[in-house]
């Protein structure tokens, strides 16, 4: 919940605006009072969006869907304005956290408190199919806790159970992780009730676990997991594990409904009474703290938004918002816009120096001769490896650490000092865990960031999680360790099964079929001598093209274990007339397929991801090298606009341009630094900033720092391209940007 900008109106249609509840791609969600003084949940539709009648079609289909459905497990929709310049929608407002909210700050639900809230759902399902709809978006961030049971949100892709006319062909609906095989598959058979009753089943095991059943990662991933894929049970109680197993049957005719689901778990409930709390109490305190806050909101001044202002900061051509009566003063261009340039997205470029620039957002830089004591000295560490294998990694994310300390400490507005604490463990798993554990017996470390290596991550993220210590990495790309299994770990880069989404995009954009008719053909070489690092690229690229539509399938080939034949492979790919080849393996691999490529005169495109970023792959490969597409977790400092400031900086103090992750450990001293001065200066302790970080947005350098509210995954911000030329790599961009996949 935010307080509202200088943009925002103070009145939609006589309801008031109170706070923020949040954003997106749709529109704004408001927290509003009725004139009889009830509090509600008000979506404002974006105009740019109201503009397009498709979108605006879909609105008026979410208002429809919504009142339709009579359950008290749903959020009752007490008023609406489709037809208004910015249509809106008003609903019961419930205070409580969603479901995904509640277990990453408490934890898994114990098997008693899942049933009730399983029987609950299938009441507003049950309700939801009896209108002939099908929600087809049942996650845990759609299912809000209120102090007398769940409510189940969010109509807005909900359908008729015989209407397929909602996107375009082959588009997947939903969100993956939680979102049924006949979903995934654009092609598959229609979604119907058993789709939920799948979604649902998702949501249980996760609220049982902690853990998606189908893992994290890439969307195409989790996508190709759903459809082909085993769901991960572990953790799941003994006594649910049979009836959520049948409900992710991948055959809906196997699946049971709504009814025969709820007869199971409330058979199996060991308590009854409506005296019994439905909740753990500590979920219920958090409700009922957040209820008493809404009877203390201020007042606000009442401002309106003029035909030229925006709503949330969007470019909105002829957008309003109605105050009661109808009045409405103009107000001037708006200030959010400035502000957001100079404070999230601005970059203060000055003749460099520490002190010079004030890259650590939310005040203008001091001198070093200017600097003050400024209230409490918070420690920081970083846990890296300074003398073993990823030495020069270790040493990068070191560096870029000490410098975004030193200008943060630089600024006279800093509401507190950074102090920086730096262990070393040679990259080496024991010693991690060894400096883990010394950090967490210091009291004075408030959050580390670290270590260098998937191995020595996940060799101490339990240490850390126990010790409530907040570990924020910077390098790693293991999804092997995630938020739902270690509350006090965050990756702030995206995972190693992530590199393959701006490949996908890049095919879907920029790569040329020779044939129209077949329409684009891409070979994909899953190397076996790389483990499952290929497979699982392999495997979710091959996912996610079968699953877009493309008329002609991708082409799959192999590398033995244990053979460098790269000839066989290539010749069978181009046999198939393939338009591009991606490669899912390792450097060592990658050099002989980029020379048999280039001796057989290849002029498809070639994509590859990160292990090939090296400069041994330049030198090796030579002139076979040059054209490679390839997907990355980093940026160049260098050549990336908004980090060129940072990278003068880091010349300046270092003599030396950056390497690759020093940029990224900078904005990790942001985001840590943001969370600390959210929390305030009472608030800053251990536990607290393990739950404030996953909450907490920071726009860097190199990325937006920003997590899924369910599962703390970092998403798709920070994936990049680079392309080979003339013997060096050439930083192209974020991946959507260089692609068009964000048009």
């Amino acid at each position: 919940m935010e307080a509202l900008g200088p943009a925002d109106p103070s009145y939609i249609a006589g309801y008031r605006l109170l706070r923020r509840l949040g954003a997106g791609g749709m529109g704004v969600v408001y927290l509003g009072r009725s004139p009889g003084g009830s509090l509600l949940a008000i979506k404002v539709i974006l105009a740019d969006r109201a503009d397009e009648p498709s979108f605006r079609a879909r609105f008026r289909r979410e208002v429809a869907a919504a009142r339709r459905v009579s359950s008290p497990w749903t959020a009752a929709v007490t008023d609406a304005d489709t037809e208004s310049e910015a249509p809106w929608l008003a609903t019961e407002y419930v205070p409580g956290p969603a479901l995904g909210e509640a277990v990453a700050s408490f934890g898994p639900l114990a098997e008693p408190y899942a049933r009730q809230l399983g029987a609950r759902l299938c009441e507003a399902l049950g309700a939801v199919h009896a209108a002939d709809l099908v929600h087809r978006d049942v996650k845990p961030g759609n299912i809000l806790f209120a102090l007398d049971g769940p409510r189940l949100i969010d109509f807005g892709i909900a359908r008729s159970a015989n209407d397929t006319a909602l996107t375009g062909l082959d588009m997947v609906i939903g969100s993956p992780g939680f979102l049924s095989p006949e979903q995934a598959q654009a092609r598959g058979p229609g979604v119907g009730p058993a789709s939920d009753v799948f979604s649902l089943g998702c949501v249980l095991a996760f609220a049982t676990s902690g853990r998606r059943p189908f893992g994290t990662g890439s969307p195409a991933a989790m996508l190709y997991r759903t459809v082909h894929g085993p769901a991960d049970m572990r953790g799941v109680p003994d006594g649910l594990l049979a009836l959520l197993t049948t409900c992710l049957a991948k055959d809906p005719a196997h699946r049971p409904g709504t009814q025969e689901l709820r007869e199971h778990l409330t058979a199996g409930l060991a308590w009854s009474g409506h005296d019994t709390p439905w909740l753990p109490r500590p979920v219920i305190r958090l409700i009922a703290e957040r209820s008493a806050a809404m009877l203390a909101l201020p007042g606000i001044d009442a401002t309106v938004v003029s035909p030229s202002g925006a709503l949330g900061g969007a470019s909105a051509q002829g957008e309003r918002a109605h105050a009661p009566g109808g009045g409405g003063g103009a107000q001037g261009p708006s200030r959010r816009r400035w502000l957001t340039a100079a404070s999230a997205g601005g970059v203060l470029a000055v003749s460099g120096g520490i002190g010079a620039w004030a890259a650590l957002r939310g005040g203008e830089p001091a001198t070093a001769d200017t600097r003050a004591a400024s209230g409490p000295r918070y420690t920081l560490a970083v846990h890296a490896d300074l003398s073993g294998p990823g030495a020069a990694l270790g040493r990068a994310q070191e560096r870029g650490a000490q410098l975004a300390v030193a200008q943060f400490n630089a600024r006279e507005d800093r509401p507190f000092t950074l102090a920086l604490r730096v262990v070393d463990d040679g990259g080496s798993p024991d010693r991690a865990k060894s400096v883990a554990r010394r950090l967490c017996d210091d009291p004075k470390v408030l959050a580390v960031i670290g270590p260098t290596s998937d191995e020595t991550l996940i060799a101490v993220a339990p240490t850390y999680s126990d010790g409530q210590l907040a570990v924020v990495s910077v390098s790693v790309g293991t999804d092997k360790v995630t938020h739902l299994e270690c509350r006090s770990y965050l990756a702030s880069r995206p995972s190693d099964g992530s590199l393959i989404v701006p490949l996908l995009a890049h095919v879907a954009h920029r790569t040329r079929p020779r044939d129209a008719a077949r329409g684009t053909v891409v070979g994909l070489i899953d190397d076996r001598n790389a483990g499952e690092h290929s497979w699982k690229a392999i495997q979710g690229m091959h996912g996610a093209l079968r699953g877009s539509g493309l008329p002609t399938p991708p082409r799959t080939v192999t590398i033995p274990r244990g053979s460098g034949d790269v000839r066989s492979p290539v010749a069978e790919l181009l046999a198939a007339k393939v338009d591009a080849v991606m490669y899912g393996g390792l450097l060592a691999g990658a050099i002989p397929l980029a020379k048999e490529l280039h001796r057989v005169n290849f002029q498809g495109d070639r994509l590859a991801l990160q292990p090939a970023l090296e400069p041994a792959f330049l030198r090796r490969a030579g002139a076979a090298a040059n054209g490679w597409l390839i997907s990355s977790c980093f940026t160049d400092a260098t050549a990336h606009p908004q980090a060129r400031p940072f990278a003068a900086a880091y010349r300046q103090r270092y003599g030396a341009a950056p390497p690759r992750y020093a940029a990224e450990a900078y904005d990790v001293v942001g985001y840590v630094a943001r969370g600390l001065r959210e929390l305030g200066v009472s608030g800053a302790e251990r536990e607290s900033l393990v739950r404030r970080l996953p909450k907490v947005s920071h726009q860097g350098v190199t990325k937006e720092i920003r997590f899924e509210p369910d599962t703390a995954v970092l998403g798709d911000q920070g994936l990049f391209l680079f392309r080979v030329d003339l013997g060096r790599f050439r930083f192209l961009g974020e991946y959507r940007r260089v692609t068009g996949a964000g048009a």
